[in-house]
């Protein structure tokens, strides 16, 4: 039985993504200790307007952000793909809340800094309204790679899973009930 926190990193309160992470939150719970967190919900300030020159103290959503990410061993993000990758609310809670001596630490004399939070791993599930395949080898799959790549292995997790559904755009309601299938054999198969 692990940890599993599940990231609904769409802003809009009703959504895809929300259906998705309601429907894998409530496979895995039969297996895990599964917490939910949807982005709509949390108050914060995005801009990270310091960078890292001046601490912004975190509003009380991003303290409980932080304390989700420390108490998962697995976590879910769901997110659509807007303007080729990630929300910018969700964005923002990464450029907020992964700072220095919490998901990295700089160390004197390496040129790559040690990684905080290892020993997580995490899991991709993507929307998006263009054909998967175009977005992955068209248009470069930069969501996955900015994920993937530029945040998570760079603070330690171990990515296990990516899956994409799409175009929802055009998708009638028995698609999308189908991809809520996947999305609940997903939870259901992350032992």
């Amino acid at each position: 039985m692990r940890n599993v926190l599940v990231i609904n990193a769409n802003p809009k309160p009703t959504s895809l993504c929300q259906s998705m992470a309601n429907h894998y939150a409530q496979s895995a719970a039969q297996h895990h200790n599964v917490k939910q967190l949807d982005i709509s919900q949390m108050e914060f300030a995005i801009n990270l307007q310091h960078g890292y020159d001046h601490a912004l103290e975190l509003e009380p959503d991003l303290v409980k952000f932080q304390q989700l990410i420390e108490w998962s061993e697995h976590v879910v993000i769901i997110s659509p793909v807007w303007w080729g990758t990630v929300p910018a609310k969700f964005k923002g809670i990464i450029d907020r809340t992964f700072l220095p001596n919490f998901a990295f630490k700089y160390v004197e004399g390496k040129s790559i800094p040690k990684k905080l939070l290892k020993g997580r791993t995490s899991e991709l599930i993507i929307t998006l309204d263009s054909p998967p395949f175009w977005y992955k080898y068209i248009k470069g799959n930069a969501i996955y790679k900015q994920l993937k790549h530029s945040i998570l292995d760079f603070a330690g997790f171990n990515n296990r899973k990516t899956t994409y559904f799409g175009p929802v755009i055009s998708s009638s309601h028995q698609q999308r009930e189908k991809w809520l299938n996947v999305v609940s054999k997903l939870a259901s198969q992350s032992r």
